[in-house]
């Protein structure tokens, strides 16, 4: 049996601000990666994931 309202906040999409204040990113980051892969909060989540360690990466990176 699931929890009825976690399943209820797993489908409600992100405000900007609250996604931008989670994952650190920008206002329009934030935006982006909204538009790009919204509604769904995993897709979203994922996306926030991948590109901060992408910018992880590319900092440890030798020049």
């Amino acid at each position: 049996m699931t929890d009825g309202l976690a399943d209820d906040l797993e489908d409600q999409p992100y405000e900007t601000a609250s996604f931008a204040s989670k994952y650190g990113l920008s206002d329009k980051l934030a935006k982006a990666v909204l538009i790009a892969n919204g509604p769904s909060r995993r897709a979203c989540d994922a996306a926030a994931s991948t590109y901060l360690r992408y910018v992880a990466l590319r900092r440890e990176r030798p020049k």
